[in-house]
């Protein structure tokens, strides 16, 4: 008879075991809500901006919480589980009568996590690429009439002109001036927007230019115009290195001289 059975211990090894690694389950549950709900902080960084660890991160934080809350009720079924597994071996029964409900319950809630986790992300990449695709049209290609690049930047002017700075001086790129247009014309009476002039360069780098083509001489040294237009957008200005190229024949092999004001406007834009 099935009350007759006296259990031994590996019966009651068996039970422990069994709980523990429904306590790991429910301790990965947990970790990983944690995980998800901070996932906010990598979408913030693909958009560009900073995020605040005091800050919502939208519907991730939401999945994070739930699979917390499904880890805690892993944990606390599984204890009670175990405490009347127990009672029942003491009293010569076997509690293995049926399947794991809890098992099957927790494979259907994360599968409708997963689900939901899986159309929130492919929402959220259709979104970006939407909002990045016409940013990088505009940065990207010169105006074929002026030769110039216009790169917009995440920062104001000022911090823009700081960071353009910071980046010359660890590059070893002296700079040679900055020219406040927008400073000098209010000492003139007269308003204008934030509107400042870099002027920077490498003597290594420009005097092969000059020497294939003197008439380069009247775009050395380089030039990075930062402004801010009537939307408070604030952009960097440069001319283009192939536009260069072209107006003053420069040998190709040449063009890598001044070609570093990209990576620079690039840097200083993000």
């Amino acid at each position: 008879m099935a009350g007759d059975r006296i259990s031994g211990p590996s019966d009651y090894l068996a039970a422990e075991r069994t709980f523990l690694a429904w306590i790991r389950t429910g301790l990965a549950l947990m970790g990983f809500g944690f995980v998800v709900a901070r996932f906010g902080l990598f979408l913030e960084a693909l958009h560009g901006r900073s995020p605040s660890p005091l800050q919502s991160y939208g519907v991730s934080v939401w999945f994070g919480t739930a699979l917390i809350v499904v880890g805690i009720a892993v944990n606390l079924t599984s204890a009670q589980r175990h405490i009347r597994l127990v009672r029942e071996l003491e009293q010569g029964g076997s509690a293995f009568s049926r399947p794991s409900s809890l098992a099957v319950s927790i494979a259907l809630i994360l599968a409708v996590i997963g689900t939901a986790m899986a159309v929130y992300l492919i929402s959220v990449r259709d979104l970006q690429q939407s909002n990045v695709q016409d940013p990088q049209e505009k940065t990207m290609t010169a105006s074929p009439e002026t030769g110039i690049v216009n790169v917009s930047s995440r920062h104001t002017v000022d911090q823009t002109v700081q960071k353009f700075e910071e980046i010359l001086e660890a590059k070893g790129v002296k700079l040679f001036a900055t020219v406040d247009h927008s400073g000098e014309a209010e000492k003139a009476g007269m308003h204008m927007r934030q509107t400042k002039l870099l002027i920077f360069g490498n003597p290594k780098a420009g005097t092969p230019l000059m020497i294939a083509s003197p008439s380069m001489a009247i775009d050395l040294p380089l030039k990075a115009l930062i402004w801010e237009d009537a939307n408070a957008q604030v952009w960097i200005s440069y001319n283009s290195p192939a536009y260069l190229q072209a107006r003053h024949n420069l040998p190709s092999e040449l063009v890598q001289n001044i070609a570093v004001v990209q990576a620079l406007a690039a840097a200083a834009a993000q």
